[in-house]
C-alpha cells in the first residue's frame, strides 16, 4: 500500500491506494497533518511508501517525524518522470501539472491528452500520443475572478460561486455571475475545440475543486476525474520506485 500526500496553501489531501485502487482519501487542514497521517498509519499498517508532493508548503518538523515512520519519496522537479518534458522551462513546472501529466501517461499512454484542472488556477496541459510534454496554459479559476472583482474594486461584493440562470445579468450580482460563469465555460469549451481543430484524435480530462460544477456546463466530451492528480502520484511513486 501507498500514501499519497498533496500538500496545499491550506488543506492536505492524503489517499492511500492498494497498487492501483484508491482505498481512502481524505482533505484535511496543515495544522491537523501529522495527526491524520499517524492514524492513516495505524489503520493501514500495510502501508510501505510515502510521496509528497509541494513539500515545501509542509512544516520541516513534519516531514522529519514522517520520515521516521514511512520510506519517503519526495517529488521534485529533479525526479525521474515517465515522459519526456519539452517545457522551455522544466525547473518551473508545477508538481501538481507534473502529477497530472503522469496520471495522463498512466491511463492514456497512447493518446493525445489535455488535462484541464479546474482549481485556484485554471491550467491547461497537452500531452502527446508519443508521451511528449509541451507545456499549454494558466488562467485565474472561478474563485479567484469571483475575488479580483471583488477586490480591485471599489463597490463589487464578492460572491459564493453560482449558475447564473440567464445570459443578460439584470442586477449587479447576476452580472457578476454571468460574467465569470460563462466566461470561464466559454474560455474552457474555446479552448477545448482549438485543440481539437489540431489534434482531432484528443482525449479531455477535467479535474481539480471546481470540475463537478464545470462538467455540468461544457458543451465538449470530457473524462470528469476528482482523483486524477492523487493517480498520477501513485502512478509516478510506483514508476520511480520500479526504475
Amino acid at each position: 500500500m501507498n500514501l499519497i500526500i498533496d500538500v496545499g496553501n491550506s488543506y492536505v489531501k492524503l489517499a492511500v491506494f492498494d497498487k492501483e485502487e484508491l482505498v481512502e482519501k481524505k482533505s484535511v487542514k496543515a495544522r491537523c497533518f501529522l495527526e491524520a497521517v499517524n492514524n492513516i498509519g495505524n489503520k493501514y499498517v500495510e502501508i510501505s511508501y510515502v510521496i509528497i508532493a509541494s513539500v515545501g508548503r509542509l512544516d520541516h518538523s513534519d516531514l522529519k517525524a514522517l520520515k521516521k515512520r514511512f520510506n519517503v519519496f519526495v517529488l521534485d522537479v529533479n525526479s525521474k518522470l515517465p515522459f519526456k518534458n519539452l517545457y522551455a522551462t522544466p525547473k518551473t513546472l508545477g508538481i501538481d501539472r507534473i502529477a497530472l501529466v503522469c496520471g495522463s501517461v498512466s491511463k492514456f499512454s497512447d493518446k493525445n491528452v489535455l488535462i484541464i484542472d479546474a482549481g485556484t488556477c485554471i491550467t491547461y496541459d497537452f500531452i502527446d500520443s508519443k508521451n511528449n510534454y509541451y507545456g499549454g496554459a494558466i488562467s485565474p479559476g472561478i474563485g479567484l475572478r469571483y475575488k479580483t472583482l471583488n477586490v480591485f474594486t471599489a463597490n463589487l461584493p464578492l460572491l459564493e460561486i453560482k449558475m447564473p440562470s440567464e445570459l443578460i445579468g439584470d442586477s449587479t450580482e447576476n452580472a457578476i455571475h454571468s460574467g465569470v460563469i460563462y466566461g470561464v465555460i466559454k474560455e474552457v469549451d474555446g479552448i477545448i475545440s482549438e485543440y481539437k481543430e489540431k489534434y482531432r484524435d484528443l482525449t479531455v480530462i477535467l479535474t481539480g475543486g471546481d470540475a463537478k460544477f464545470l462538467s455540468k456546463q461544457l458543451k465538449s466530451s470530457i473524462f470528469a476525474n476528482s482523483n486524477f492528480l492523487l493517480e498520477g502520484l501513485n502512478y509516478i511513486l510506483h514508476f520511480n520506485l520500479n526504475e
